[in-house]
């Protein structure tokens, strides 16, 4: 997702160009689902979302069905060809739900198996009952929000709640006396995000259960990634759906367990992989655009029209319906890409626009493909929503990404960046599908930084990076729980630019050849497999070869940013041999975390220059200058290769000015305007 100042200044993007106008201006200053609930196996239809090419569209014919098949088995494609299970499949979805959007109401009904991944038995379940956030202002989403995220705000008046009607088990076993709201976190009475229910009789390790659930939800207006505008519906986290069990050894978890946590102002979300079939009834006139692919065309009656999808080996399932889009579609392929159909879902207002969508969406998956790993997927929606649902706009889902509201006029750079930024989190998100409660950098840090190596090498946009480290004004700890940094802007500043930076030292310090193994590697070893930040360093140091503590200490595990600092220069004037000569002392010190190799850059005042490199280690060092003239300025890191230098204002130092000016510039006017109007290129 891009954040506000990040998908706010790193991210969900039209907040971007703000963030950044303050922060060069604040450097100015300084200066100056398929056949649910069928009775048997038999009746269910064997697909794949890996089949090539083959699924239906809005308007496409029916593919030819193949032999039924259980499910969370091998699933062949229509060619015959049988695809290995990606991942371990530990849940198992089967959903109908209906849309009224005369109360904007939800209806469904659920049939979920449980598989239990660890070593002992569990007789509690978890259930993630997102749409609670929006009960009342007295949720811990709403309180830690205020009823804002990414400078959207939410409708005053307008709520939305889940109520889970009836659960009950595979043998008919009511389970409602047994459930319970639970608040890990905070211990809010007022948050109904995180439900318990506890089973009849334990499931043993590598056993499964099932259970049969009848819900409704309320859609609030459109707010914070869900919601209703008109009759554009977005629906993301809108299903009962189950928390993730973790097996001992899990992101190095010591003792197997569920992990869990409350929906909050900064988290997104964390799942595990399966089966996904769903059957999506609207009225007739909507289109209706899902995760996964179409398993056959819709099926209308009594002004309703009912689609069907399926997925698997996915963590989530989100769709979005309207009477309005304008639908179109390519297939596409590469080199490291098999194929994939593109399916643009667009506003009316972004029709003109479909050519930019579909190159920037193509781009995107060849690049990454060619990076780190094929995209493993049939199908990709980009869907684009109206100006006024923009809160739902800039979100990512498995094979199903929204774009920025469309607003009138021509789109600049954002429409691309959106795009490339949610497909990127195909790979980290939807593939690699970290812990975003604990380890969101592991997301957002890796997508911004994917987002930017793509938009540099295929639209020109080179990002501006010591104006962003500027921006980090409050660095913290990159493992932070979301919810537990001081507020959204902290939150975004950190797990979006500053885990984006740390990578890119990363990837100065080790070379760019090296840094995309690192990154390949990391990938095709964790996917599917909910990796934690003791995983990357471990990649990182057996690609490199070498230890990473220091460094993983400092800025990851840390609250670190470099800040090396001219704090002295004093000149004598001298006599040797009746020559005059002018001894210069200059004292360097580090104000913050280590750089292994610092350029330093002495200006005399006959024009005369030289340059040295610190390594950076101690707490400060000194140099000697003599010369025929005297030092008058010196510079650290003129060039700004130091990428987590944040403080640049302290860099430089004049040896004799006026006392009453005496002040650290880190830019002159005139750079500073040439970083403000580069930082907007992005």
């Amino acid at each position: 997702m891009l954040v506000n100042g990040v998908k706010n200044m790193n991210l969900k993007l039209a907040n971007r160009k703000t963030a950044w106008f303050a922060t060069a201006a604040t450097l100015l200053s300084a200066v100056l689902l398929t056949n649910l609930l069928l009775s048997s196996p038999e009746e269910r239809t064997g697909l794949t979302s890996r089949v090539l090419l083959t699924d239906t569209a809005p308007n496409d014919a029916a593919p030819a069905q193949s032999e039924p098949v259980p499910p969370i088995m091998q699933q062949p494609s229509s060619s015959g060809t049988v695809h290995p299970q990606l991942s371990k499949r530990i849940v198992e979805y089967h959903i109908n739900v209906e849309y009224n959007p005369e109360n904007e109401t939800l209806l469904g009904q659920q049939t979920m198996t449980w598989k239990n991944p660890g070593s002992q038995p569990v007789q509690e379940l978890y259930m993630h009952l997102y749409p609670n956030a929006f009960a009342s202002e007295k949720t811990t989403f709403m309180k830690e929000s205020g009823g804002k995220l990414r400078g959207d705000e939410a409708k005053k008046g307008s709520f939305g709640e889940m109520e889970l009607r009836s659960i009950k088990t595979g043998e008919e076993i009511d389970l409602s006396s047994t459930m319970q709201y639970v608040q890990p976190d905070d211990g809010n009475p007022d948050d109904r995000t995180l439900l318990k229910v506890t089973l009849p009789k334990p499931v043993a390790a590598g056993g499964a259960v099932t259970l049969h659930t009848n819900f409704a939800v309320k859609l609030p207006q459109a707010f914070a990634r869900m919601g209703v505008t008109k009759d554009y519906v977005m629906a993301g986290q809108w299903f009962p759906k189950l928390a993730v069990y973790e097996p001992s050894g899990t992101r190095g978890r010591q003792a197997e367990g569920w992990n869990l946590h409350q929906y909050h102002g900064n988290s997104e979300f964390y799942a595990d992989f399966g089966i996904f079939d769903v059957r999506i009834k609207v009225p007739s006139n909507y289109i209706v655009a899902a995760t996964g692919f179409q398993t056959k065309n819709p099926i209308e009656g009594n002004g309703t029209k009912t689609y069907q999808y399926y997925a698997d080996d996915v963590h989530d399932f989100a769709w979005a319906a309207s009477p309005h889009f304008k639908t179109y579609e390519e297939p596409y392929s590469a080199p490291n890409l098999p194929g994939v159909k593109i399916k643009l879902y667009l506003d009316p207002k972004h029709e003109p626009y479909k050519a930019r969508y579909m190159i920037a969406a193509k781009k995107a998956l060849s690049r990454y493909s060619q990076w780190y790993g094929a995209y493993p997927y049939s199908t990709l929606s980009i869907v684009v929503p109206p100006e006024e649902a923009n809160g739902t706009g800039g979100m990512e889902y498995p094979t199903l990404i929204t774009a920025w509201g469309a607003s009138e006029g021509p789109p600049d750079l954002e429409l691309e960046r959106v795009v490339v930024h949610e497909i990127g989190h195909q790979f980290w998100y939807g593939l690699v599908a970290s812990n975003e409660f604990e380890e969101a950098w592991l997301d957002e840090g890796f997508t911004s930084y994917t987002e930017d190596k793509l938009m540099e090498l295929e639209y020109g946009a080179k990002p501006n990076l010591p104006v962003e480290a500027s921006y980090i004004t409050s660095p913290a700890d990159l493992k932070k729980n979301a919810w537990a940094y001081r507020d959204h802007s902290e939150y975004a500043d950190n797990v979006y630019t500053r885990a984006k930076l740390v990578l890119k030292e990363i990837e100065n310090r080790v070379g760019l050849n090296t840094m995309d193994r690192v990154m390949k590697t990391y990938f095709q070893k964790w996917k599917f497999k909910h990796p934690g930040t003791r995983d990357f360093q471990t990649v990182l140091e057996d690609v490199t070869k070498s230890k990473w503590n220091e460094f993983f200490d400092q800025y990851v595990y840390g609250n670190s940013m470099s800040d090396y600092a001219v704090d002295r220069i004093h000149v004598n004037q001298t006599e040797k041999s009746g020559q005059l000569l002018y001894e210069s002392s200059i004292l360097i010190r580090k104000l913050g975390g280590t750089a292994p190799a610092v350029p330093i850059h002495f200006h005399f005042s006959d024009g005369s220059t030289i340059e040295k490199t610190w390594d950076g280690q101690g707490e400060q060092i000194e140099y000697k200058l003599t010369n025929q003239t005297p030092v008058n300025w010196v510079s650290v890191d003129p060039k700004h290769s130091l990428v987590l230098e944040n403080r640049h204002i302290n860099n430089y130092m004049k040896a004799e000015i006026d006392s009453r000016w005496q002040i650290r510039w880190t830019l002159s006017v005139v750079k500073v305007l040439e970083t403000l109007f580069e930082s907007v290129a992005w």
